[in-house]
C-alpha cells in the first residue's frame, strides 16, 4: 500500500500534550491518527459525540460577565457556605 504525507497545525501545547499521551499508549502521534482514521472510515462518522460545552456558550458567558459586574458594583456579593453532599 502506498502512502501519503498529511500535514496539520495545532496548537503547540496541544502537541504536546498529544504525543505524551501517546508515548504513554505506546505508540505516535502517526499510529494514532491513523487508527482514527480507520475508525472514522469503517463507522462513516466521528467515533465520538462532537458537541459544545454549555458553558462556553455565549448566554452562559453574558450570564457570568452579567454576575462579575454585579459584584464588582457591589449589587451582589459572594458567600462562602460549606458543600451540599446529595446523600444528606
Amino acid at each position: 500500500m502506498s502512502q501519503t504525507m498529511v500535514s496539520i497545525r495545532m496548537d503547540e501545547d496541544l502537541k504536546n500534550g498529544m504525543e505524551r499521551v501517546c508515548r504513554e499508549l505506546g505508540m505516535n502521534m502517526t499510529t494514532a491518527f491513523t487508527i482514527f482514521a480507520r475508525k472514522v472510515c469503517r463507522e462513516q462518522r466521528i467515533p465520538f459525540d462532537v458537541s459544545i460545552d454549555p458553558f462556553y456558550s455565549e448566554s452562559n458567558q453574558r450570564y457570568l460577565a452579567d454576575v462579575v459586574r454585579r459584584i464588582e458594583s457591589g449589587e451582589a456579593k459572594l458567600v462562602e457556605h460549606d458543600l451540599i453532599d446529595p446523600e444528606d
